[in-house]
């Protein structure tokens, strides 16, 4: 059964590279193997049905994206058209912060479309993409819309809606799912810790609802291992149905009845934490899991995990491409056929709880290494450590959590009282994510390229082979560990990183800038955080970065700001400058928070002022003239207010561009006709909205362009560079290069790069 449920797997990612006419003709050739082998031998057989389950999925994943193309809904989106259509709300509505303010991603199943003169019914999936006013639906709601149809980035969608003002509410949610959302509402109320994490982290362990929870908690979460956490994965449902059977046995319940409280279980744990199919997923995973701990549960377990993946995958093709699937499987999978012999080793020298609480975040953190860093690319160092340290409360949170929530539907004051008690186990769990996602060594970052996946995965194969034999010893063991605390204690070093002499680096940090300056002793002076805190957080490591008396903010836009988080938790920050203008509003909450709860001071500097930290000196040249949040469209109002910085030090000039486009490069130009410098950093990740005069006036040698690697903007513009390049700049580009240093070595400038 495992064999078939990695030959569906297979099937289902072919599927998504093959179109449907070569999946029929395999299917064929397959049908007409298994009818000439029909009599062979065992692995014959085998073989041939795990090529028939192959073809299977494979051909159902194409059917079902093949109706979902020639649908009336997904004829609709390739003409482009404007509709109005009726559905189900399929998803939670769920709020991200955008570039130009926040914006609500759902999902609808649309029941009823019209547009282009004609009327349909159908029973296809569409993303919602929306203004806030649509983040109050509730799930299972009937809903009318309008708006333009679009296509769909992947084939488990029709199309995609971008909608146009208020949705209609034509119905309620089936009572069902109301009385789950109640619960969801009780978990929510009951926790009354004063800490926000605290009372956002409870949810996600019951319901696995972590929109509340801050950017901060969720890189260390990331950083440390412990995401599976907050999300609704198969930990969730094994505790709460765990707990249950438990509850269920002391009460006098045996055999077949086990059963049946069992299967209640996971359906209530469904209905509560939202059908969808990523809960689906969690709680077929999760049950899986629960068949492991019992009798023969590693040969039952295994069995049980390879229908789970056949079955998940006829019923749902799209889950072969699902990262959350992946890494519910793979997990699964270590703790069932890793754990095992890693407990028995550990069994030799201790005892049997403290053995099993060791083998399992080992083995499943094993066998989701080469996952996680193509995911993030990086690895955790700490995530053994931070799930053994937490293990003890999660049960308890999660479980308190819960019945918090039912009991604040009849006696609210025991639902707070149960409420309390898991905000503190809570308190613990953020508590340890915080103090390890803090030491030097926590994350190895650069592990995803194919190369280094390659090696990770080879080294993860290496350590299931030898692991059971290593961990038998107890002074090997402890060798191991003490190796780990040197390690997490004083971070790896990077051979030839920061190149000697360095005084600018423009991070690898993706689609956004993050800008380091070096102060000398004094530290370094941080221009904009970029888009991910864990990248961010990277990049000070490997720049031995943890002093940092300035933190810079162009502007508010999420690409230059959301790693704030990230410079404020590993370096000691004294001050972050902002521009005056507030746009988007979102972003500079966002700010106002990070900073806050970190107690350090925001200002604003003044057009021409001038400061000195260390051995840089900068002046604030722009925004020239004052920029309002009426003045044409947000992204731009943000990308012309932003601050632009002109810096001095080791004997070079150095222009800090932000996102400025022409109007204010322009600006900067007309008051500084003679501006002169020998780096730049070019302007909005060197889009097209440049103005020639000043970047050809410049005389720079060196054009930096701070970009994420396949952006959906086109950046840099090949027009742009093309200018850079007239004018006698070389260009270095982050998405190409990775980390870019510039840097001043006897008297030169030279480039460096890490990519």
């Amino acid at each position: 059964m495992v064999l078939l449920g990695a030959a569906a797997w297979a099937g289902g990612l072919a599927a998504a590279e093959l179109p449907l006419r070569a999946e029929l003709a395999v299917a064929v050739v397959a049908l007409v193997a298994v009818l000439v082998r029909a009599r062979a031998g065992r692995g014959w057989r085998t073989a041939a049905a795990c090529l028939l389950v192959a073809v299977a999925v494979a051909t159902v994943t194409g059917l079902r994206a093949g109706a979902y193309r020639h649908s009336p809904v997904g004829v609709l989106a390739r003409q482009g058209g404007f509709v109005h259509l009726e559905g189900r709300v399929a998803g939670d509505p769920v709020l991200h912060p955008g570039r130009h303010g926040p914006f609500v991603l759902t999902r609808l199943t649309v029941t009823a479309v019209s547009g282009r003169g004609g009327s349909w019914a159908t029973h296809v999936p569409v993303l919602v993409v929306a203004d806030t006013r649509w983040h109050r639906l509730r799930l299972g709601e009937r809903v009318a819309a309008a708006g333009r149809l679009g296509l769909a980035d992947g084939p488990d969608l029709a199309g995609t809606l971008s909608a146009r003002g208020d949705p209609r509410v034509l119905g309620p949610p089936p009572e069902v799912l109301d009385a789950a959302a109640r619960v969801r509402a009780g978990v929510v109320a009951a926790v009354t810790w004063p800490g926000r994490d605290e009372r956002a982290l409870v949810p996600a362990l019951v319901t696995g609802d972590d929109q509340e929870m801050s950017t901060a908690v969720v890189t260390d979460f990331r950083t440390c291992g412990l995401t599976h956490l907050a999300a609704v994965s198969g930990t969730n449902l094994t505790l709460v149905v765990g707990f249950l059977l438990l509850v269920a046995r002391w009460a006098g319940v045996r055999a077949r009845g086990l059963v049946v409280v069992g299967c209640l279980g996971v359906v209530g744990f469904v209905l509560l934490a939202r059908p969808e199919p990523s809960v689906l997923r969690a709680a077929v995973m999760g049950s899986v899991a629960l068949l492991g701990l019992g009798t023969r549960g590693r040969e039952r377990g295994g069995r049980a995990l390879g229908v789970a993946l056949v079955v998940l995958l006829l019923l749902d093709p799209f889950l072969a491409v699902s990262w959350g699937f992946a890494l519910s499987a793979v997990a699964t999978a270590g703790i069932l056929f890793l754990a095992p012999p890693v407990r028995d080793a550990l069994l030799r020298w201790l005892p049997r709880g403290a053995a099993e609480a060791l083998a399992v975040p080992f083995a499943a953190q094993v066998a989701c290494t080469p996952l996680i860093a193509a995911l993030s690319g990086q690895v955790s160092l700490v995530a053994v450590l931070a799930n053994l340290l937490v293990e003890p409360v999660v049960a308890p949170a999660t479980v308190l959590g819960l019945l918090g929530g039912l009991a604040m539907l009849v006696v609210p004051a025991l639902g707070h009282l149960l409420g309390g008690a898991a905000g503190g186990c809570a308190w613990w769990i953020v508590e340890v994510a915080t103090r390890l996602a803090r030491l030097p060594g926590a994350a190895v970052t650069g592990g995803g390229s194919v190369a280094a996946l390659v090696v990770l995965s080879l080294c993860c194969v290496l350590v299931v082979l030898v692991s059971p034999r290593v961990l038998a010893r107890r002074g090997r063991s402890l060798a191991l560990a003490l190796v780990l605390v040197v390690v997490l204690l004083r971070p790896l070093p990077t051979p030839g990183w920061p190149p000697r002499g360095w005084v600018l680096v423009a991070c690898d940090i993706g689609q956004g800038d993050g800008l380091v300056l070096n102060a000398g002793s004094a530290g370094a002076v941080v221009v904009d955080t970029g888009p991910d805190p864990d990248l961010m957080r990277a990049c000070l490591r490997r720049l031995g970065v943890h002093r940092v008396p300035v933190v810079v903010l162009t502007h508010f836009h999420a690409d230059h700001v959301d790693g704030l988080p990230a410079v404020l938790s590993a370096a000691r920050v004294a001050e972050v400058d902002v521009t005056a203008t507030r746009v988007p509003p979102g972003g500079a909450a966002a700010v106002d928070r990070w900073t806050a709860a970190a107690g350090v001071p925001v200002r604003v500097p003044p057009l021409g002022e001038t400061r000195t930290v260390g051995t840089l000196t900068w002046q604030v040249i722009g925004p020239v003239h004052p920029v309002t949040e009426n003045d044409g469209e947000e992204g731009s109002t943000a990308n012309d207010a932003s601050l632009v910085l002109l810096v001095q030090t080791r004997g070079i000039r150095l222009l800090m561009a932000g996102d400025m486009e022409p109007e204010a490069q322009q600006q900067v130009d007309a008051m500084l006709p003679d501006l002169r410098v020998d780096v730049l950093k070019v302007p909005h990740h060197g889009s097209r909205y440049q103005d020639p005069d000043l970047l050809d006036g410049l005389g720079a040698r060196l054009a930096v362009v701070s970009v994420g690697a396949d952006n959906d903007y086109g950046h840099p513009a090949t027009a742009t560079l093309a200018l850079l390049r007239r004018a006698g700049m070389t260009v270095r580009r982050t998405d190409r290069d990775g980390d870019v240093a510039v840097v001043v070595r006897d008297g030169a400038l030279r480039v460096d790069s890490r990519g």
